[in-house]
């Protein structure tokens, strides 16, 4: 039977290409998200400034939190314990230098501190000159930096003696150019050297350490001198290799990890879609062959030859499709790379990689698709009785089965599930973690009853119809009606790209707009100071804040901390928000409910209310803290506040959280214009209160704007994931509907025998399209609403979600001329010729 398979093959050439095709892309998209993950998991990059140096050392970034409340655990258990990822630089103790010093293997140590600056409006990074050893950077002209000097980069065009203003830590200096100096390799980041007590100053941490190079003495093993180094440097991380390039360069570790969130949505997302097009060009293929199999069964074939032939066909055509996508994977896969790091959602350090073992998940995932779609559609095929055979090889009917209903109902169960969790319990934009999968969930439970739902709502739909096209859309319909699971398998993928397209744009678009409505809400401020270099100066406060006609004004800083007592599961940590006490009423729309902001200075605190009652916390309460680099710190309540659901973030003094950022400065400033004070106005004074310093000066608009952009970051992500998949779902579209078409050249031959002219048919074919997509859009209208409703209800209190409509009508608008030209135009194709031609030669 397999022999026969491969010869019939070559003799049904639309089957064979509508399978090709739905299986390629399938396979192409689930490979080239596996490269996006492998490069995720990899999180590599190259090290530039560190690369001399065999061995790098690097505060730990994370740390153990228990997975239950610490009163129930047992210390010595790992098993209830687990790693967080602290989101701030932790830095090491220079005291580890001498330390390390002493290891055997080692020959030399240096600590290395990095800060942001500017020189000459350009960004650079500062560093100690003895750090130069690291790269290793070396002496073209000049000497090394004394105090109050510096080493620039050769490309600067600098030369000895040449005075450079350096802008650091809200302040501008001036240095004199002692040296010039270059590096054997390319080199991203800009460098500026000083003397180690200038470099120790301007860093903002003297005494600590960002890394630590370790060189090895000639002949030794740098995998045992790391293992040493890793029982001295208890806690942090040791790292050999292409690892080092995380010390350097860290967002590529935390952009790795995003990286492997995306890939992991989009390729599940993609898996499941393919399974749907797959089986639905696998079943469509094997319905236009039912009077073939049915033959076979009535001459002596048995079931399992049957089912044998099917499925070897079937293989046969996925193993040429997968193998192909695992050859082109690694193309789509860099060029989504390329793509996110353009729009800067990956870092353009981070190495991409796409290796055998996507190639192989996506081979595998395309070919599971595949052997159960040609499974079932054998089995089908080999149930049938010789005798019922021919009878029915005319028209498939039969489509409700045992399997399809338990299915149907156990999806419809999850999404209703998902979407009472969503009402009963979520809160804020977090619901759409529920309310995502959900239209998966029920998106497979209508494709497992498209016939029978289609078929309701032909009836339904025959009446206008025949009142807008006359006879043929009357023709139309009874051909839908006869062909029902034909039409199904069209009905299905329009279904699933209205369905995903819909529900992902619109919960991103929601999403989107609540998260700007809530920062427009919350911020008061008239005006924003930004740094152009590292952080505004502490002292920039009291100075903004006696410029004429401010209300307020406070330092702006933005972290993640942990809270530890009480305790709190969340491993990703709290939202935290710094703000100058003097400042904070006027500058951010925060109602207090307890206490007072203008306590928050020193050790304090200001909990949501949501937290204070979970939390059983309130005014003159103590809560233990861990905050983004790692230290912990015991804080007292001192205001209870009021937030919008779902936007909730703890409040602290910017004097205690800016330090333990990886900036170590707040990097913004709000500012409040006093009643009578015109906005414009006060914009002006602040441009020239701040004229001469490191700042950018800009109103309520820019702040905004930035806001929204940032937020534009995330949804441009979502959008090109989603888009290359509903890309897919589009081409399942047209591939079935072009495949349906094109294998009624016969029926469409007796039609014009019969009397009916090529434009009634083609007329005929248009209204038949028209049903296919509209019945198609109706279904994915509801299953988005499954998803969108839920999280509407409870992130924005409306049933209707944020948005343009014109994204919708965008989605319909496409889907359904897609349909009408996937079916005119092979319908034009067949009715090409005579009419008599078409009768005697059938459909191949």
């Amino acid at each position: 039977m397999l022999r026969l398979a491969f010869r019939t093959l070559r003799l049904r050439k639309g089957g064979f290409i509508g399978t090709f095709i739905a299986v390629f892309f399938g396979a192409l998209i689930v490979a080239s998200c596996g490269g996006l993950m492998e490069t995720g998991i990899r999180g590599n990059a190259e090290p530039q400034r560190l690369a001399a140096a065999p061995i790098v050392v690097t505060g730990g970034q994370t740390f153990e939190m228990p997975k239950d409340d610490p009163a129930s655990l047992d210390a010595d258990d790992k098993r209830k314990f687990e790693d967080a990822r602290l989101p701030e630089r932790v830095r090491l103790d220079d005291g580890l230098v001498s330390r390390l010093r002493s290891v055997p293997g080692v020959s030399d140590v240096v600590g290395e501190v990095s800060f942001p600056l500017a020189t000459g409006g350009q960004p650079a990074f500062g560093h100690a000159w003895d750090s130069a050893a690291l790269t290793p950077y070396a002496l073209v002209a000049g000497t090394a930096p004394a105090a109050g000097e510096v080493v620039v980069e050769a490309k600067s065009g600098l030369k000895p003696g040449d005075r450079v203003d350096v802008a650091a830590r809200g302040k501008i200096e001036s240095f004199r150019v002692a040296g010039v100096a270059g590096a054997p390799r390319s080199i991203t980041q800009a460098a500026v050297f000083f003397s180690a007590t200038d470099a120790a100053r301007l860093s903002g941490y003297p005494g600590k350490a960002d890394t630590i190079g370790v060189f090895t003495k000639p002949g030794a093993d740098v995998e045992a001198v790391q293992a040493k180094v890793a029982e001295v440097a208890t806690g942090a991380n040791v790292l050999t290799g292409i690892d080092r390039g995380v010390a350097e360069f860290p967002e590529a570790d935390s952009s790795g990890t995003n990286l492997i969130v995306i890939a992991g949505v989009a390729g599940g997302l993609s898996v499941m879609v393919a399974m749907f097009v797959v089986a639905s060009t696998l079943s469509l293929s094997t319905q236009q062959r039912s009077r073939e199999l049915a033959l076979m069964r009535a001459i002596g074939t048995t079931p399992r030859q049957l089912r044998r032939m099917v499925l070897g066909e079937a293989l046969a055509v996925g193993l040429l499709a997968t193998a192909l996508a695992a050859v082109l994977g690694p193309f789509l896969g860099e060029w989504l790379f390329g793509q996110l790091v353009e729009n800067a959602v990956a870092p353009a350090v981070l190495r991409f990689y796409q290796g055998w073992l996507p190639a192989v998940v996506g081979a595998g995932a395309a070919m599971l698709a595949v052997f159960i779609a040609a499974f079932v559609a054998g089995r089908r095929a080999g149930k049938i009785r010789p005798t019922e055979a021919l009878a029915e090889a005319a028209v498939t009917r039969r489509w409700l089965t045992p399997t399809r209903v338990v299915l149907a109902a156990l999806c419809f169960g999850g999404g209703t599930a998902l979407a009472i969790v969503t009402v009963a319990v979520m809160t804020g934009p977090v619901a759409a973690s529920t309310a995502g999968p959900a239209v998966i969930l029920w998106a497979i439970g209508v494709a497992m009853i498209t016939p029978g739902v289609a078929k309701v709502m032909t009836a339904i739909l025959q009446w206008p119809m025949r009142l807008l096209g006359g006879i043929d859309a009357r023709l139309a319909v009874l051909n839908t009606r006869a062909g029902i699971v034909r039409a199904a398998g069209a009905v299905t993928p329009i279904m699933l790209a209205v369905g995903i397209a819909t529900a992902n744009i619109y919960l991103q678009t929601t999403q989107q707009e609540l998260a700007n409505q809530a920062f427009t809400e919350d911020i008061r401020a008239d005006a924003v100071i930004g740094s152009a270099a590292g952080g505004l100066s502490p002292d920039l406060v009291q100075r903004i804040q006696a410029v004429p006609g401010v209300a307020g004004a406070s330092e702006y800083v933005t972290s993640n901390v942990f809270l530890e007592t009480p305790y709190d599961s969340s491993d990703e940590g709290r939202p935290a928000i710094g703000l100058t006490a003097s400042g904070a009423n006027t500058t951010i729309d925060t109602k207090v409910t307890q206490g007072d902001l203008k306590a928050l200075t020193g050790r304090t605190i200001a909990l949501p209310d949501v937290y204070a009652k979970d939390f059983n916390r309130g005014v003159g309460d103590t809560v233990s803290l861990r905050l983004g680099d790692g230290t912990p710190v015991d804080v007292k309540v001192v205001a209870v506040i009021s937030q919008r659901p779902g936007f909730e973030s703890l409040l602290l003094p910017a004097g205690l959280l800016a330090p333990h950022t990886t900036a170590g400065l707040a990097p913004q400033m709000l500012v409040r214009a006093a009643p009578d004070v015109d906005p414009a106005a006060l914009t002006e004074r602040l441009r020239e209160a701040t004229a001469g310093l490191p700042v950018s000066v800009g109103d309520r608009d820019a702040l905004v704007a930035a806001h929204a952009k940032d937020q534009a970051v995330g949804a441009w992500v979502n959008y090109l994931l989603v888009g290359m998949i509903i890309a897919y779902t589009v081409i399942s579209v047209a591939n079935t509907l072009v495949m349906a078409t094109v294998r009624r050249r016969r029926e469409f031959g007796l039609q014009r025998l019969t009397g009916s002219t090529r434009a009634q048919v083609l007329r005929m074919a248009g209204f038949e399209g028209g049903l296919v997509a509209l019945v198609g859009i109706v279904l994915g209208t509801v299953v988005s609403a499954g998803a969108i409703v839920p999280f509407c209800l409870v992130a924005a209190d409306s049933l209707l979600p944020m948005g343009s409509p014109l994204i919708y009508l965008s989605i319909i608008g496409i889907a359904a001329a897609l349909a009408l030209v996937a079916t005119l135009v092979p319908a034009w194709a067949a009715t090409r010729g005579q009419a008599v031609d078409a009768v005697t030669s059938g459909n191949d």
